[in-house]
C-alpha cells in the first residue's frame, strides 16, 4: 500500500492493476477496503475511480490519459453548474449527486465513443443485400441455401453458381439485352458464360464485380466487416458501388490467383497478389477452386468424377458403354453446362445430358 499513499488523481488508480482486480474481481478486498476507509478524502477519490472503472467496463475500451482528462474537465464543469444552481450545502448529498452525474456522463460518453468507433462516422454508408434489391426494378428470383453444403444454380445465360450455405442469390428469369446483373448475400463461386457484348455484374454489399466470362468467388455476408473477391480464371474488375460517394468508385483489376479485400468500415480496397500468404482466403478455398480441369488422354469416367467432386453433385452414366472412352480437353474456363456439353460432344453425336438439381444423367450409346 506504500505506493498508493502517493495517489492524488483518478488515473493513478486506473493504472493500478491491483486496484482494477479489486473492483472487477474482488481480489484483496479487505486490505483495499480498510485502506480506503482510513481516510475520508481518499475514500472519495477511490469511489470516483471505481465509478470510472465500472463505466469503462461497459464498452470494454481503455481511454487514453488525454481522454480521461478531457472527460473529467467536462464532468466537473457540469457538476459545478448544478451545485451553483441548486445551492446544495450538504457535502454528502453533493458527493452523491456528483457520483451519479459523473457515472451517467461517463457511461454515455464512452458508449457514444465506442459506437462511433464500431460504426464509423454517421455519413459512412452501409449497403446490404436488401438495399440492393430495393434499388432494382426488375422482377427477381431469389434462391436461398438453407442446407449445410453448396447448392448448384444454373442461370438463363448458361452461367453456373455454387451458392454456399446460409447465402442468397437474386437474379432475373432472363437477362436484359445490355447487362447481366445478380445480387448476392453470403458466398458464391461463379462461372460466367462468355459474352463480351453483355457484361456480367455481381452486386454484393458495397462491392460490384464485373466480368465478361471467367470464374471467381465472392464472399459478402451482411454481418461481416469485409467483402472478398478471389479470381480463379480470367480477369475481374472490382469496384465500389456507385451508391457510395465517399469511396469515389475505386477500382481494382484482378488476374488469376489474385484477390481483393474491401473493408466496409473504411471503404478501402486491399489487393492480394499472393493468395498463399493470406490464411483467411486459403482457408475458404473450395474443391472447385483447387481441382484441375485440364485433361490429356483421360478416361471419361475420371473426368466425370472430377466434376462430381468439384460441384458436389451426382453423375449417373453408362459405365460399360463409356469405359473405353478417353478425352483430351480443357474445361478450366467454362461454367458447368458448357463443360457437360463439351464432354458429350466429344464422346459422340448420340450423347447428351440431363440436369435435375444436383443430379446429372449422361445418356449415351458409347464412344464414336
Amino acid at each position: 500500500m506504500q505506493q498508493r499513499e502517493q495517489y492524488t488523481k483518478i488515473e493513478d488508480f486506473l493504472g493500478d492493476e491491483s486496484f482494477r482486480q479489486w473492483i472487477l474481481e474482488k481480489k484483496d478486498h479487505e486490505a483495499w477496503e480498510e485502506w480506503t476507509l482510513d481516510n475520508p478524502p481518499r475514500a472519495k477519490l477511490v469511489e470516483e475511480a471505481r465509478m470510472w472503472l465500472l463505466a469503462m467496463k461497459v464498452p470494454n475500451t481503455k481511454p487514453s490519459n488525454a481522454d480521461i482528462q478531457s472527460a473529467l474537465a467536462d464532468t466537473w464543469s457540469k457538476i459545478d453548474a448544478t451545485e451553483k444552481e441548486s445551492g446544495i450545502q450538504s457535502s454528502r448529498l453533493r458527493l452523491t449527486l456528483w457520483l451519479r452525474a459523473a457515472a451517467a456522463i461517463l457511461v454515455l460518453g464512452l458508449l457514444l465513443g465506442w459506437l462511433y468507433l464500431r460504426t464509423g462516422t454517421p455519413n459512412t454508408p452501409k449497403i446490404t443485400y436488401h438495399t440492393l434489391i430495393e434499388q432494382n426494378a426488375e422482377g427477381l428470383i431469389e434462391q436461398t441455401n438453407n442446407t449445410d453444403k453448396p447448392q448448384l444454380l444454373t442461370l438463363s445465360d448458361g452461367s453456373s453458381v455454387l451458392l454456399h450455405p446460409h447465402s442468397k442469390l437474386s437474379y432475373p428469369r432472363s437477362f436484359g439485352t445490355k447487362k447481366r446483373k445478380v445480387y448476392l448475400s453470403g458466398e458464391g463461386f461463379f462461372e460466367i458464360s462468355k459474352n463480351p457484348e453483355k457484361p456480367f455484374f455481381v452486386f454484393a454489399n458495397e462491392v460490384v464485380t464485373r466480368v465478361v466470362g471467367t470464374s471467381f468467388r465472392v464472399k459478402a455476408y451482411a454481418d461481416q466487416p469485409n467483402v472478398e473477391v478471389v479470381v480463379r480464371t480470367g480477369k475481374v474488375n472490382v469496384s465500389s458501388n456507385q451508391l457510395i460517394t465517399k469511396a469515389q468508385n475505386q477500382e481494382v483489376i484482378l488476374l488469376p490467383n489474385q484477390g481483393v479485400r474491401f473493408e466496409r468500415q473504411n471503404l478501402a480496397f486491399h489487393l492480394i497478389t499472393d493468395l498463399t500468404q493470406d490464411e483467411p482466403l486459403t482457408q475458404n478455398t473450395s474443391a472447385i477452386e483447387q481441382l484441375s480441369f485440364e485433361f490429356t488422354d483421360v478416361p471419361v469416367a475420371q473426368i466425370l468424377k472430377t466434376i462430381e467432386q468439384a460441384y458436389l453433385l451426382d453423375i449417373d452414366f453408362p459405365k460399360e458403354l463409356l469405359k473405353d472412352c478417353y478425352l483430351t480437353t480443357s474445361l478450366s474456363d467454362q461454367p458447368l453446362p458448357e463443360k457437360l456439353k463439351i464432354i458429350c460432344e466429344s464422346i459422340g453425336s448420340t450423347t447428351r445430358y440431363e440436369m435435375n438439381g444436383n443430379k446429372i444423367t449422361i445418356l449415351s450409346n458409347g464412344c464414336e
